[in-house]
């Protein structure tokens, strides 16, 4: 297969469907009473990550049969000496923010991202609950369908405002951020959900989201190609892009995602956590 952006803007319309069929999945389980069992760092699983995983799964092995897939619940079977040899490969969070699914707040979503030379070049966010669909891909643009009567719109982030407006976890609190946020002058603090903080960057409904703490690389890859592609960029706090698969844990570094590229948030943030 070519790496053409024709190629990656067909691969994106499948991964949207793809996405449709696992959230529909999700909301069944949703409308239920469902129990909540705890993996082995206590995070919370449910039916509905599993039959999400199930969808995407079954969906990327239609699209793409010869790309390798690397799934929060099934991270364990790819190992490291096999994984390190990819250089194409799909990485997917069936269901990330499932604490709020839990909550029943509907600030989750589908995650699904490929991965090409440890960066994300196609990436589709897709939040059942509020219908909105956003995806992108290297060189296409970020573009989001909310369902309102099938209109879809091209994504461009913005120049930071001011007073800022600043997403952050609201599952995960870290004193770093708000000593950050508190050095960083006026500002909005804007709670919320899995991947969404990302893609309301790209819409430039937020200009800065501020990660201290762990992640994993699916909870962000498929958000920093559609951030990335509307103009905007993921950093670590030393100023490098984010990227995958370069070693054998599947946790990212601390890093900050922002609207505006014009401006060298590391070092403001570091002055800020530090000064």
């Amino acid at each position: 297969m070519s790496d053409s952006t024709s190629d990656l803007a067909a691969l994106a319309r499948g991964c949207c469907g793809i996405a449709r069929t696992a959230g529909a999945a999700i909301m069944h389980v949703y409308a239920s009473e469902f129990s909540v069992e705890r993996k082995d760092d206590n995070s919370p699983l449910t039916h509905a990550d599993l039959a999400a995983h199930r969808a995407i799964l079954d969906g990327l092995s239609i699209l793409t049969p010869q790309i390798p897939v690397l799934s929060e619940e099934s991270a364990e079977q790819a190992a490291w000496n096999v994984r390190r040899q990819w250089v194409r490969y799909w990485l997917v969070d069936p269901l990330d923010g499932t604490r709020e699914f839990v909550k029943r707040n509907g600030e989750f979503t589908v995650n699904i991202a490929l991965i090409e030379d440890h960066r994300p070049t196609l990436g589709v966010v897709f939040a059942p609950v509020m219908n909105e669909m956003y995806w992108a891909w290297r060189s296409g643009g970020a573009w989001l369908d909310d369902g309102a009567e099938r209109r879809t719109n091209e994504l461009r982030s913005h120049k930071r405002r001011n007073p800022l407006i600043v997403a952050g976890s609201r599952s995960h609190a870290d004193v770093r951020l708000l000593a950050a946020l508190e050095k960083l002058g006026p500002h909005e603090l804007k709670a919320l959900g899995s991947s969404l903080k990302f893609c309301r960057a790209a819409s430039g409904e937020v200009d800065l989201y501020i990660r201290y703490g762990l992640t994993s690389e699916w909870d962000t890859a498929a958000g920093q190609c559609v951030l990335e592609q509307a103009g905007g960029r993921v950093l670590t706090m030393d100023g490098e892009p984010l990227r995958y698969n370069t070693k054998e844990s599947l946790l990212n570094p601390d890093f900050l995602a922002c609207g505006d590229p014009g401006i060298d948030w590391p070092a403001l943030i570091s002055a800020s956590a530090h000064g």
